[in-house]
Order: C-alpha cells, then structure tokens, then sequence
C-alpha cells in the first residue's frame, strides 16, 4: 500500500477543491488533490458549461426556424433548419474536454499532485484512496472537503429508462418529441426552454403554485411570458406520482385532486440537489451537520480540528463561484494568511429565456431589514440596445435604503443580463450608494444603460423614462 504526506489534501476537484488546490499551490503550500471523476467536477462536466453550450444551440435554431417562417423583421429569409443533436452534443463536449485539460494543466502548473480515485477518511487525517493500481493512503496536516452534490432522485420516479436528472438531459443524442420535467426551478425550466427551442413539445410539473418561485413575480413575468410564446405547457399545484404502467407516461395528480397522464419520451426530474456526503467514510470523523449539510463557520471550519468544507456540501447557494470563493479563502487560511468569508451578495443567475439576475436583497428582504427603501426600475423597452438585439422584455431593479441610499439589492430579468452580474456584485461588496451608480458614466449604447438608468429613477430623475 503506498503512502504519500503532505500539508493540504483537499477531496474532489470541481470549482471549489481545484480552485483551492491551485490557490495552495500558488502560495507553497505542499498540496494533493483527490478526484475520482475528470476534473471540474459537477460543473464543468455535467451542469453549468454543458447546460450553456446547449442552450446556445437551441437559441440558434430556434433563431434560424423563426427567420425560416418568414416572419423575421431583420428581413433575412432561410431555408427551413434541421438539427443534429448528436453533433451538437459532440461539440459540447468538446468545449467540456478543453476545459478538463485546461484544469488539469493549472493543477500541474502549481506543482499540485493529482490522485485519481475515490477517497475514504481512515481518520482526520488520513484516507485511503482506492485507484486503477490499488491503493493510495495519503496523510495532511490539513483535509478540504469538496466533495459537491448530486441531482435528488424521487423514491417513486428512480433514474434510468425514459427518467432523466439533468446529467442524462445533456447527452441526449435525439431531441425527445415529448418531454415532462418534474419540477419549476431553475434547472428545470433552463434545459426545458432549450429542449422547446428544439422543436419538443414540453410539460412542467410544478407542485408549488408557480414555477421559479425562488424569484419574486414580476421579475419572472417576462420568463412566463416566453415559456407561452414556446408552447410549453406549466402545470403548477401538482404532484408527480410515478410512471405508467408501460412507462410511457408521467402519472400527476392535479391541483383540484384529479389525475392526469401526461404521455413523454423523457421524463427530466429537478427537483434539486443533495450534498455528496455518502461513501467517503465521514461516519469515520463525526462531522456536525446542518441538516443534510456539513456545518461550518465564516472560515469554513467544520467542528474537527483541521478539516474545512467547501461548496455545495455545505449548504446553499449551490454555486460553482461561491465554491470557489471559498476554496481561494480556504488556501490563504493554510498558508497562514487572515481571512474570512465575509461576502455582501453572492449573484444567482437564470439562464432561462430571458435571463435572470439577482444580487444582494429582494424588495421584500431589503424593507424588512432597512424599513424605509427606495426603488428604482427601468425597462429594457427603453434602452436602445435592447431593441437593437430584439430583446425589449425585462428590466433593471435598484433597491436601496432610503435613509443614506445605500444599494441593498439588484435585480434584472432581460436578453444577455447574465453579463450585467459583474456590475452588480462589485456595487454591491464595494458598498455603492445610488449616486455611485447614477454618476457612473455608462457607455452607451449599451444595457448596462439600464442600470444608470434604475439608480437615477430611484433618486427621482431618469432621464429615458
């Protein structure tokens, strides 16, 4: 049985573990990483780069279909399209692969060394890896848990046949002529969308009474609105019950108690995702939890002494920048810099149809925190920009206190807003007031207009609107 030492190991590489890998290495620390997948784990290979790439594929066509009926303004006139789903998803993984070897040459770059396999904890200090020529023991002074999460498998809707969690949605290699996804969320309506662009025709399955329920409603007004234009069919207030008899058909029980059948090729479940705490030996050190979730403190400590977690075993948000975040604080704590995790907003994005932002407090939140707020939204039908892309739908929303007009909250929902995260998530760690905003000269023309735009509306003196 081998055995290797060093200071820092740190199990799994997706975006928190390799980041704090690289980060570790950066500053000297002796550093092994533990994966027994390719490296950038859930992220990079099976969510949010694959997820991307086929939502961008499904825009172009769907861009080219519309021109192809002859009902395009830009006057551009095609043959009908066709779509070869198989090819698209090769390309896919293409971009996937360039980005593993890419992650792969950072962690080299940084003197960390890789272990491929799966790890399980002996003790605080120590597991055992088991790889393709047997098995690794590795011993640190110090142990980073980044182990992520996994798609929740509903008891009565298992995976496998025509059920799919979203791993499986992103390899599909023919476009399902019928596919019902079980659950509103993000995941859900984001590869819903872009399956609709294909040509599918789709049905949501939502039990709670409105999908995206994590946003408020006018910010998803515009998405509605898109998701009838695609001809996908919502069918909010209801539960999945399990598949037919033939498994040829999702089973739902309505809001008024009735029961449906919903006849689909595929049936795409999100209805979330679990933190990866089975199977690496954790019953070995007796972590506290927070529910399902490791607990940790503002320096992502655990309760044992020399083990930190990082990302989506943690808790939420479950996002790819917040492991990140992390794991880069994490490395500068071994190498024995002061930090701490000490973050004003952490943006969430939609890539829905179109997309949504949000940063720091909701309206809501903010007046119950701060009383007394200022709001300030301006329209995208405004911007010159905007119409310019054929993207009019949506808006930016500034929210502030109204005492000192400090910036609490953004949110935007609207054609590319995913960009404007940036902007919003520095006002927001840099403690901007609306004036900060609203004297910030924004290039024009462009959308990022709009956010100017929603700070001056909030002090009272738009200027387009």
């Amino acid at each position: 049985m081998k055995e290797i030492s060093c200071k820092l190991l740190v199990i799994g590489a997706g975006p928190g573990g390799y980041v704090c890998a690289i980060r570790a290495g950066q500053l000297g620390v002796d550093t092994v990483i533990v994966e027994a997948g390719k490296p950038g784990g859930t992220c990079l290979n099976v969510g949010c780069i694959p997820s991307k790439a086929l939502i961008h594929a499904a825009e172009e066509f769907e861009k080219v279909a519309h021109m192809a009926g002859g009902k395009d303004p830009l006057g551009i006139k095609v043959a009908a399209p066709t779509l070869e789903l198989a090819k698209t998803v090769a390309w896919k993984d293409g971009i996937v692969s360039r980005l593993n070897s890419g992650v792969a040459g950072l962690l080299k770059k940084a003197k960390v060394k890789t272990v491929q396999g799966w790890a399980t904890f002996r003790d605080g200090k120590t597991v055992e890896v088991e790889t393709e020529t047997g098995t690794q023991v590795v011993r640190a002074e110090t142990v980073v848990i980044a182990t992520g999460s996994a798609p929740v498998e509903l008891p009565f809707l298992p995976f496998g046949g025509p059920v799919i969690s979203s791993t499986e949605a992103l390899a599909l290699t023919d476009v399902p002529k019928k596919l019902a996804v079980v659950g509103g969320g993000y995941i859900g309506l984001e590869l819903g969308m872009a399956f609709a662009k294909m040509g599918a025709k789709v049905t949501v399955v939502e039990a709670l009474p409105r999908v995206l329920a994590q946003y408020d409603a006018e910010l998803t007004r515009p998405v509605l609105k898109r998701l009838g234009e695609l001809g996908v069919e919502m069918i909010t207030g209801a539960k999945a019950n399990g598949l037919s008899t033939k498994g040829d058909a999702l089973l739902v029980e309505t809001a008024d108690g009735k029961n449906a059948k919903l006849t689909a090729d595929s049936i795409l479940v999100t209805v979330g995702r679990k933190p990866l705490t089975e199977g690496w030996g954790l019953e070995q050190i007796d972590l506290d939890k927070a529910g399902k979730f490791i607990r940790i403190d503002d320096q992502c400590r655990t309760s044992m002494r020399g083990i930190f977690a990082i990302g989506d075993v943690t808790g939420e948000p479950m996002l790819a920048h917040r492991a990140m975040a992390q794991g880069e604080m994490v490395a500068e704590i071994v190498a024995g810099h002061k930090r701490s995790w000490d973050k004003r907003a952490i943006p969430a994005i939609c890539f829905t149809d179109p997309e949504l932002v949000t940063a720091g407090l909701s309206p809501e939140e903010a007046k119950a925190l701060a009383g007394e707020i200022k709001i300030g939204q301006f329209p995208f039908a405004a911007n010159g920009r905007a119409m310019t892309k054929q993207g009019e739908d949506g808006f930016v929303r500034v929210v502030a206190r109204a005492d000192n007009h400090l910036v609490l909250g953004i949110q935007a929902v609207g054609q590319g807003v995913s960009e404007l995260a940036a902007a919003f998530g520095l006002a927001l760690e840099m403690g901007a007031r609306l004036e900060d905003i609203a004297g910030t000269i924004h290039a024009h023309p462009t959308q990022g207009e709009g956010f100017q735009e929603a700070a001056l509306k909030a002090l009272g003196h738009a200027l387009h609107v």
